[in-house]
């Protein structure tokens, strides 16, 4: 789109900009474009890389960083769930499997956030205020809560570890149900910390996460679950593993389902089939089918159940990422941003094909 002569009114110059975008909309329905008044448009079709040289939507900041901390903050939550399955259904391997993993998940996710935050003091800042309506402040104050219940439910599993006798024995009696509660309870905010980064991303601009809001949040409840699954099946004793098989089938079902929908959005979600985050995707549900298939036929086998395992935690790092490259993708590129708008505001009018000039 070339730049138009400096003295002519900026009214003008959107016009001719709007103008652009009806022609290529039309071209997308198989139309001809015309302009508002009906006239045949006369100007070149719109490659919609900027409005005279500005960028329509200004892309995140974020770094890939982000992405990690996508999939650390739900493996902590998927572990920290297992961990309370196994501590009520009397698993006590997988049970440490879980709460090590939730700790784990926790601490990478803060050092991912803080290290994308570039000074720790920054986070610390955003805990001055809590807003029940910005789905960053509540998600700080869950990742506030969990961490401490994730660390002492774990740290409690060193209490074997510890003499039977004097202030250390008595600590070594007192931590198992301190770890108990703390465990539960860490479980309880499990849940929110699995799916609010699928609100939070949702609540941004980026046309391809915003659109997706209804689908975000079990997206990443079936990868969380997946991949914690998957640590399990690598880690803990494969007596205790049953669960993991039947949790592997459930969170995979969840995922599938609202991936599909992702990619059913119509143009917004054209970044999850198609370029870098498209094939992202795709690996992410091969390696997801092929997971929970080796999982549910890795009874009698530690080596295919660690496969399994490894596939699952593979598919949801390749999913997190595959989500936030398809949504950096649709910020970079105006199109996104452009047509839904005004295939938006035509349905608000009403207006009829021929009113549209297509």
């Amino acid at each position: 789109m070339t730049d138009s002569p400096p003295n002519e009114p900026a009214g003008a110059r959107f016009r001719e900009f709007q103008d652009r975008v009806d022609q290529a909309v039309g071209q997308r329905r198989g139309g001809r474009g015309r302009g508002h008044d009906g006239e045949q448009l006369t100007v070149p079709v719109a490659d919609f890389t900027s409005y005279y040289g500005r960028p329509i939507l200004k892309p995140p900041v974020w770094k890939h960083d982000i992405a990690g901390y996508l999939f650390t903050g739900g493996l902590a939550a998927g572990g920290a769930l297992i961990g309370a399955g196994a501590q009520l259904t009397g698993r006590p391997g997988l049970r440490q499997v879980g709460r090590w993993t939730a700790l784990g998940g926790v601490t990478a996710s803060a050092y991912l956030l803080v290290h994308d935050l570039g000074r720790p003091a920054r986070f610390h800042h955003m805990l001055r205020v809590a807003k029940l309506t910005s789905p960053m402040s509540v998600g700080t104050w869950i990742l506030t809560v969990f961490g401490p219940l994730a660390g002492v439910a774990a740290i409690t599993e060193l209490a074997p570890r510890l003499p039977q006798h004097g202030v250390l024995g008595l600590a070594r009696r007192l931590m198992p149900p301190v770890g108990n509660v703390a465990g539960l309870a860490a479980a309880a905010t499990a849940p929110a910390l699995a799916t609010y980064t699928g609100v939070l991303l949702a609540d941004t601009a980026v046309p391809s996460w915003h659109d997706a809001y209804p689908s975000l949040p079990f997206v990443f409840a079936g990868s969380a679950l997946a991949a914690a699954a998957g640590v399990g099946l690598i880690a803990a004793p494969a007596v205790e593993t049953a669960p993991l098989r039947r949790l592997a089938l459930a969170a995979a079902t969840t995922e599938v389902v609202g991936g599909r929908r992702l990619e059913r959005m119509g143009l917004t979600g054209e970044p999850y089939t198609q370029g870098r985050s498209g094939r992202l995707i795709r690996a992410g549900r091969v390696l997801l089918g092929v997971g929970t298939v080796a999982a549910l036929f890795s009874r009698r086998s530690r080596m295919l159940s660690a496969l399994s395992g490894a596939a699952l935690v593979a598919s949801s790092v390749a999913t997190r990422f595959g989500v936030f490259e398809a949504g950096m993708a649709s910020a970079r590129d105006p199109k996104y941003t452009v047509v839904p708008q005004r295939e938006r505001r035509d349905r608000r009018e009403g207006r009829s094909p021929a009113e549209k000039g297509t």
